[in-house]
């Protein structure tokens, strides 16, 4: 079994829509990012490199490199789980915080578990976990200004594997 570690921040854009969790979600801005900016799905991309001692997002996909601009973060995750899994490893299971005053998360999260859990071939219900929480007002956050994803994963060995 090994335990990853994954974060993501990004400040707020008026002109770009809200992509987060493999969903779109209305009437707020989106996310600054090279690609379509979901935190949630970089962060989550993050803790399973780092399980797998695979180094992290920016080198598979540097902002550097335009095959990744505005690219489907669900996409790239996607081709992270094949990363894991060509190292012999399967995701367990994924914890992920989203920090932020607005959006609120609690009505979005069944629909960012739907979107997600198949790419990272998890049962949504039992083990993927989503949820949010405000900055209490305070620094960028707080201020509106964006939002901050932490997220741990677990991966263990591949089914049918020692």
């Amino acid at each position: 079994m090994r335990i990853g570690l994954g974060y993501d921040s990004h400040r707020f854009d008026a002109s770009r829509p809200l992509r987060l969790g493999g969903i779109l979600i209305p009437e707020h801005a989106g996310l600054a990012g090279h690609s379509d900016g979901d935190a949630i799905a970089h962060a989550v991309a993050d803790a399973l490199l780092g399980a797998a001692s695979d180094g992290d997002i920016g080198r598979h996909f540097p902002p550097s490199d335009d095959r990744w601009r505005d690219a489907d973060s669900v996409d790239l995750l996607g081709q992270v789980v094949a990363r894991v899994k060509a190292r012999g490893y399967r995701v367990v299971n994924v914890d992920v915080t989203v920090i932020c005053e607005s959006p609120r998360i609690a009505p979005w999260v069944e629909a960012m578990r739907g979107a997600l859990a198949p790419v990272l071939e998890l049962e949504a219900a039992g083990d993927l976990s989503i949820k949010g929480k405000t900055n209490e007002g305070l620094g960028w956050i707080g201020a509106g200004e964006g939002l901050a994803v932490h997220a741990v994963a677990l991966l263990g060995p591949e089914r049918g594997g020692a």
